[in-house]
C-alpha cells in the first residue's frame, strides 16, 4: 500500500470492500431469508459484484500490481462453490422428440400500457406461435386480454373469481390432473399440471414467487426512500422463503418426471433458488450461453428458470430479447431419452 498513490489507495480500499462482500455472498444459498432477510437482498447484486471484481483484476494487472490477487482468489473460490454468471459454451444438440418448454412472464400483456406499443398482445402471440413450445407457462397472465393460443389443453388459474391476474399452463398433450397451491396473503401463486406425453406422465410446476413490486424506471437502491425500499424487500424475501417451503413440501409427493419453471423473483445465488434446485438440473447451466438474462434491468438478472429432474437431458436453452414485457421469455428443449 505504501507504493500506491492516493487514488490507487482509495481504489484498493473499494476493491477490498467489494471483494469481501462478494465472499460473504457465497454463504447466501445456506441462509434462509427468514433468519437474516437483509442479507438476502445481496443475492440480487452478486452478478454485478463479480463483474466489478473482474474490472479490479484487469485494472491492477494493467498497473503491474500484485493487488489483483485478492479479487482473483475470491473469484476462484466462487468458481468452485457458486454459480457462474456467464456461460461461454452452449449445447446445440436436439432430438426430434425433445419436449419444448417455454416460460414467460407477460406482465398482463401490457394491459395497463407500461410499454408505449398498442400491439404488444399481438407480438407476444406471434412470438409464441413462431417458437411453438409443447408446453407454455405464463406468469402474470391477464384473463381480460383475450388471447388465442392454439393449444388443445390448458389450465388457467387466478387467485379468486374477482381477480383476473394469474398463472396459465398450455399444453399440446393431455392434462390429466391439475391443481393450485393457493399461496396465502399474496397475489402470487404456484400451480401444477400432470401432462401425458406418449407413455410418460410429466408433472409441470408453474411458479410465480413473491414479487418485489418495484418500479424499475423510478426506484433504485441508495436513493430517496431507500430505507422503506429495503424494508419492503426484506418482507418480500421472507415471503419467498415461506412460499419455497410450501412448494418443496408439495413436490416431494411426486417422484416421476418433472419440470419446474417460472418467475422465481430471485437469482441463482439465493437460498430460494438453491432450495428449489435440489435434485434438479438448471436448463441454463446445462445448455445455455451468456448471462441468461431474463429480467429487463440495467444489470444482468436471471430470475426466470426452467428446471428438470436429474434424469432429464437438456439439449438446448435459449433466452430471448423481445421487449414485450419487463421479463424476457426462456425456452428449453428437454428429453428423457437415454443415449
Amino acid at each position: 500500500m505504501k507504493k500506491l498513490s492516493v487514488l490507487n489507495k482509495i481504489i484498493y480500499l473499494l476493491n477490498s470492500i467489494l471483494a469481501t462482500v462478494l465472499l460473504i455472498s457465497y454463504l447466501l444459498p445456506f441462509i434462509s431469508p427468514k433468519n437474516i432477510p437483509a442479507l438476502a437482498i445481496l443475492s440480487l447484486f452478486v452478478p454485478t459484484l463479480i463483474i466489478l471484481n473482474l474490472f479490479f483484476i484487469i485494472y491492477w494487472i494493467l498497473k503491474l500490481k500484485k493487488h489483483f490477487i485478492m479479487s482473483a482468489f475470491i473469484l476462484v473460490i466462487g468458481w468452485f462453490f457458486s454459480n457462474t454468471p456467464y456461460k461461454f459454451t452452449e449445447n446445440k444438440s436436439s432430438l426430434n422428440d425433445d419436449l419444448k418448454v417455454m416460460s414467460y412472464n407477460v406482465r398482463m400483456f401490457n394491459h395497463w400500457k407500461w410499454i408505449d406499443d398498442q400491439k404488444i398482445p399481438e407480438k407476444i402471440n406471434a412470438f409464441v406461435s413462431e417458437k411453438s413450445p409443447d408446453i407454455l407457462l405464463f406468469q402474470e397472465y391477464y384473463t381480460l386480454e383475450k388471447q388465442l393460443f392454439l393449444y388443445p389443453y390448458k389450465y388457467i388459474k387466478t387467485k379468486d373469481e374477482k381477480d383476473k391476474i394469474g398463472l396459465a399452463i398450455y399444453s399440446k398433450f393431455p392434462i390429466i390432473q391439475k391443481g393450485s397451491l393457493d399461496l396465502k396473503n399474496t397475489s402470487n401463486n404456484i400451480i401444477f399440471a400432470d401432462i401425458v406425453r406418449k407413455k410418460d406422465t410429466i408433472r409441470v410446476y408453474n411458479l410465480h414467487l413473491q414479487s418485489f413490486e418495484l418500479n424499475t424506471s423510478q426506484e433504485n437502491f441508495g436513493q430517496e426512500n431507500s430505507e422503506k425500499l429495503i424494508e419492503r424487500l426484506k418482507n418480500r424475501f421472507k415471503k419467498q422463503a415461506e412460499q419455497t417451503e410450501v412448494f418443496t413440501a408439495h413436490e416431494k409427493q411426486w417422484t416421476g418426471k418433472k419440470v419446474v419453471a417460472g418467475d422465481f423473483n430471485n437469482t441463482s445465488y439465493s437460498w430460494v433458488y438453491n432450495q428449489i434446485l435440489k435434485d434438479k438440473k438448471d436448463s441454463f447451466i446445462e445448455a445455455g450461453i451468456g448471462f441468461g438474462k431474463s429480467f429487463n434491468y440495467w444489470f444482468p438478472m436471471r430470475i426466470d428458470f426452467i428446471l428438470t429432474d436429474k434424469n432429464a437431458i437438456v439439449n438446448q436453452f435459449s433466452s430471448f430479447s423481445e421487449k414485450n414485457s419487463d421479463h424476457f421469455p426462456i425456452l428449453a428443449r428437454i428429453n428423457w431419452k437415454i443415449y
